[in-house]
C-alpha cells in the first residue's frame, strides 16, 4: 500500500466511526507522524473476563487493522489488573471481579486470537498490571484528585443507577481512573473501542492533559448485537460468536441471529459497503430475496474470513443437511449408557437439558427423538431397549450417539 498523506489517511479512518474526538486532533497527529516517520500509538483494551474474543471485538479490530495498514502501531492492552476490579460498562449490575488465576488463564490465548485480524508485526500486547500493580495509595489519590464526583456521574449508566437508587460503588469510579491511567502509562495517541466506552476514553483524554501529556484522540465504533439480536455481543451474556469457534459452531450461531440485525453484521464487519447493505435491506423488505438465503451468505462469508472458503462450504453443507433436511450430522459426541436408561436423569447429567422439568416439557412437545422417532411422554420415562449406536436428539441442535455394547 502506497504511503497516503494525512488527509487521505483521515478519510479512511473516519469511515464507520461513531465518535471521533476530535477529527482536528487526529489530523494534527497524522501530519506529525507523516513528517517524522514515527507511527501513532493506537490503544485498545479488553478485560479477559472470558478466554474468547468475539465478533463484537472484531468490529474494532478491523479498524485497528486499517491503522496498521497505514503504518501505525496497535497496543492491545489486556486488563489483567482491571479485570480483578470489575466494570459495569453499560450494565445495570456490576461485572463480578475475577481472581488472578482466572485472568491469567483467560488471557493466555488473546495474542493468537487478535492476530487473526491484526498484523503481528505491528501489534504489541501488554498487561496493565505491569504498571497498575506498582501504584501506591498516594499515586491513586493523586489521580483521583484530578476529577470530581459530578464528572464521574456524567457517565450514562451511573446517571441511571443514581436516579433509580441502585448502588454505585467507589471501585467503579476507580475502574474508570485505572483505564484512563493506562493511556498515561502508554502515552498513546489514539484510544479506540466500542461506543459504550466513550466516557472512559474521555476520562483518559482529560487525565493525560492534567498530567502534562498531549491528550489522546478518542475513537469509538458501533456496538454489534449478539446472536439474541437485543443486547450487545458479550462473552458474559453468552450471546457471542467467538473468533476461534469451530466452523460448524460458528456457522450455526450466525444462522441463529434475528433477520433484522443481519445488515449490522454485513456493515460493521466490512463485508458490504453501506450502499450494498441499503440495497440488501430493500430487497429483503420487498420480498425479492429470502432472508434465510441472506443469512446463509452472511455465515458463509464470516466462516470463510476466519477459517477458509473450503471450511465454510463444509459448514454450510453440514448445516443444510442437519437443519434443512433433518439429517444426522456426521461428527457427533458419543456416550456409553446403561440399559434400561432413566431418560430424564441422563438428559440432565449429559447437559442436554438444564432440568428434569425442561426434559418433561420437551417430551410433551415431541421434541426428544431416538433415531428420528419422537419419544412418547411419561412422567418417568425409562428406555428399556436401545440399539447400540442409536442417536438421541433433543430439539433441532443437540445430538448424542448412545453406545450400549461392550
Amino acid at each position: 500500500m502506497k504511503k497516503l498523506n494525512p488527509k487521505e489517511q483521515l478519510e479512511i479512518l473516519k469511515r464507520g466511526v461513531v465518535d471521533l474526538v476530535t477529527p482536528e486532533d487526529l489530523l494534527l497527529k497524522l501530519e506529525r507522524s507523516y513528517q517524522t516517520g514515527k507511527p501513532l500509538i493506537v490503544k485498545y483494551g479488553a478485560d479477559p473476563s472470558r478466554p474468547d474474543i468475539h465478533l463484537g471485538h472484531a468490529v474494532c479490530l478491523l479498524k485497528m487493522r486499517e491503522f496498521q495498514d497505514l503504518g501505525h502501531i496497535v497496543v492491545f492492552v489486556i486488563g489483567d489488573f482491571t479485570a480483578r476490579i470489575g466494570d459495569p460498562t453499560g450494565r445495570s449490575q456490576v461485572r463480578p471481579p475475577l481472581t488472578k488465576e482466572e485472568v491469567e488463564q483467560n488471557a493466555r490465548t488473546y495474542h493468537e486470537q487478535v492476530t487473526r485480524i491484526l498484523d503481528p508485526e505491528m501489534t504489541r500486547v501488554v498487561y496493565n498490571g505491569s504498571w497498575l500493580e506498582n501504584m501506591t495509595l498516594k499515586d491513586l489519590v493523586q489521580v483521583a484528585g484530578k476529577f470530581t464526583v459530578a464528572q464521574m456521574l456524567e457517565r450514562d449508566d451511573f446517571q441511571k443507577r443514581f436516579s433509580q437508587g441502585i448502588p454505585i460503588f467507589l471501585h467503579e469510579f476507580l475502574y474508570a481512573l485505572m483505564v484512563a491511567y493506562d493511556s498515561v502509562a502508554l502515552n498513546c495517541d489514539v484510544e479506540m473501542g466500542g461506543a459504550d466506552q466513550l466516557f472512559n476514553f474521555l476520562v483518559g483524554r482529560e487525565l493525560m492533559r492534567e498530567m502534562g501529556q498531549e491528550p489522546q484522540v478518542c475513537l469509538t465504533m458501533p456496538i454489534l448485537e449478539g446472536i439474541d439480536g437485543v443486547q450487545k455481543m458479550s462473552k458474559s451474556l453468552e450471546n457471542d460468536v467467538a473468533l476461534t469457534a469451530p466452523p460448524n459452531e460458528m456457522f450455526g450461531r450466525i444462522m441463529s441471529i434475528p433477520d433484522e440485525v443481519m445488515p449490522h453484521y454485513f456493515l460493521y464487519l466490512n463485508l458490504m459497503s453501506p450502499d450494498e447493505v441499503k440495497s440488501l435491506e430493500q430487497r429483503m423488505k420487498s420480498g425479492e430475496i429470502n432472508p434465510r438465503d441472506v443469512k446463509l451468505d452472511l455465515a458463509t462469508r464470516i466462516v470463510s474470513w476466519l477459517h477458509s472458503p473450503s471450511e465454510a462450504r463444509k459448514a454450510r453443507d453440514e448445516f443444510q443437511k442437519v437443519f434443512a433436511r433433518g439429517e444426522t450430522p456426521e461428527d457427533i459426541p458419543e456416550r456409553k449408557v446403561p440399559v434400561p436408561l432413566d431418560l430424564l436423569s441422563f438428559l440432565v447429567e449429559s447437559g442436554l437439558v438444564s432440568s428434569k422439568s425442561e426434559g418433561r416439557r420437551l417430551l410433551k412437545q415431541g421434541g426428544i427423538y431416538l433415531d428420528n422417532a419422537p419419544l412418547a411422554f411419561s412422567e418417568r420415562p425409562i428406555l428399556e431397549k436401545i440399539p447400540d449406536g442409536s442417536v438421541l436428539r433433543v430439539g433441532k441442535k443437540k445430538f448424542l450417539r448412545l453406545r450400549t455394547g461392550p
